[in-house]
């Protein structure tokens, strides 16, 4: 009877994300199949002559235009250098909170959350007059000010701090401090135990933070803060290139919009099926760090 509950059980999850994936596996079958379709009616397929409006490889046209693979080299800029950004700065951060008191503490974790809370669209103006400001200092305006790479770099790592901080706080948090007490008293410095000690124990978890970085800044998440402040395409992301065929070209090619769309998601799609392992550490891992 015991064995009879258990594979119910299982029936019943299995149902149950069949019918939550079903969706998402169908989506993704559409979008490809209207890459290679001759007409659309939106992303619909249609062609009197069959369903899926008959096969064709014009709508992948597109990688002929130079400037197609000039914001793929952007993007790559743009995500590893959130990335790495995020990393650095959550891990000195995370480290911080996680092992020394200091005044201010508790506030400064709770003041964290709220920031990743604020809705970023609020803060946009702030954000164009900082970049505009930025853009008037010498040799550092033409790096990161406005309408340059560099400068929407920096706002999307700022972006993305709050939640880096507070999950790398819940991976040290998991570390026993007596391994670190240990590199102490055999004289390693506190940066060598960071380092040595206490790095290497949290290396998946920085591994997940990375490509979650990563993820969001290739994907469609980081669109806003790109299309805001760079006014020059050939400077611009995937993600603003897809936005500008959409609000430029009339009528839409919606046939090439899906395969932009799917040329944009293919690196993240096999990035996140070979990593998503780590990516689980972030929720078995760093919510539960504590203040």
């Amino acid at each position: 009877m015991e064995r009879l509950s258990d594979w119910m059980t299982r029936i019943f999850l299995m149902l149950i994300l069949i019918i939550v994936t079903l969706p998402i596996v169908l989506g993704y079958a559409w979008l490809l199949i209207s890459t290679f379709s001759r007409r659309t009616f939106g992303l619909i397929p249609v062609n009197a002559r069959g369903a899926f409006g008959g096969f064709t490889l014009q709508n992948w046209s597109f990688l002929k235009d130079p400037l197609i693979w000039q914001v793929t080299l952007n993007t790559l800029i743009f995500a590893l250098g959130i990335t790495v950004g995020v990393i650095v700065l959550s891990a000195s951060a995370g480290y911080a909170l996680s092992r020394m008191n200091f005044p201010g503490r508790r506030f400064t974790l709770t003041l964290t959350l709220l920031l990743h809370a604020f809705p970023s669209i609020t803060l946009l103006l702030a954000i164009y007059f900082v970049l505009r400001w930025i853009s008037a200092l010498p040799v550092i305006g033409g790096l990161f000010g406005y309408n340059t790479l560099g400068g929407v770099t920096l706002v999307s790592i700022a972006m993305q701090l709050p939640l880096g901080i507070w999950l790398m706080k819940g991976f040290f948090d998991h570390v026993p401090w007596d391994m670190e007490r240990a590199a102490l008293i055999d004289g390693c410095s506190r940066f060598q135990a960071w380092w040595k000690v206490v790095m290497p124990q949290i290396r998946p978890g920085v591994f997940a933070l990375a490509i979650f970085s990563f993820i969001q800044g290739w994907g469609y998440y980081s669109f806003l803060i790109p299309y805001s402040f760079m006014i020059d395409q050939t400077r611009g992301t995937i993600s603003t290139y897809l936005n500008n065929m959409i609000s430029t070209t009339s009528p839409v090619n919606y046939g090439q919009v899906a395969a932009v769309g799917l040329f944009q998601l293919i690196p993240v799609l096999l990035f996140f099926l070979l990593a998503q392992k780590y990516l689980l550490r972030i929720f078995s891992g760093g919510m539960k760090g504590t203040a």
